[in-house]
């Protein structure tokens, strides 16, 4: 990892933590050859989180949803009035691009399906999130997701 400050602190201090995305990830778990229980289920996600964490082109587009809510917040996003950003109106899809490409980046086309299964259910700490963060974080899960169901079978 490089000088700068790793993801995992951004993403507590923006009040996310990762016991917050994994609980999150858990609440849609279902048992599956390599991780028949919860706690198995739970062992693999962090490995896997923990991989993913370790890319630095994943962390910046998560550090990108961070920014955009942070901005989106403060009512500085261009083109949007902050009502627009507060009520995440149907015509704002950036953030739904940011999810698609960290599932896809992350877990594939199967992490691009786990991350819609996350995004409509907004299990856990999804639920809390801007329009931003709820789908960088769902983005995370789907692909993290996916990888820990393709690969827990060969542990």
């Amino acid at each position: 990892m490089g000088s700068g400050k790793d993801i995992r602190e951004v993403l507590q201090k923006a009040g996310i933590s990762i016991d917050d995305v994994v609980s999150s990830a858990l609440e849609l778990y279902v048992p599956h050859p390599g991780v028949e229980t919860r706690n198995k289920a739970e062992e693999v996600f962090r490995r896997e989180l923990d991989l993913a964490l370790s890319d630095p082109n994943l962390c910046l587009l998560i550090y990108a949803g961070v920014l955009l809510e942070e901005e989106g917040k403060g009512g500085n996003l261009p083109n949007m009035k902050s009502s627009d950003y507060e009520r995440d109106l149907t015509y704002l899809i950036a953030d739904e691009v940011i999810g698609m490409s960290i599932a896809k980046y992350v877990g594939g086309y199967k992490g691009s399906f786990d991350y819609v299964r996350y995004d409509k259910a907004k299990p856990g700490i999804l639920g809390e999130l801007g329009p931003f963060m709820d789908d960088v974080i769902a983005g995370l899960i789907g692909g993290v997701s996916a990888n820990m169901y393709t690969r827990a079978v060969f542990d």
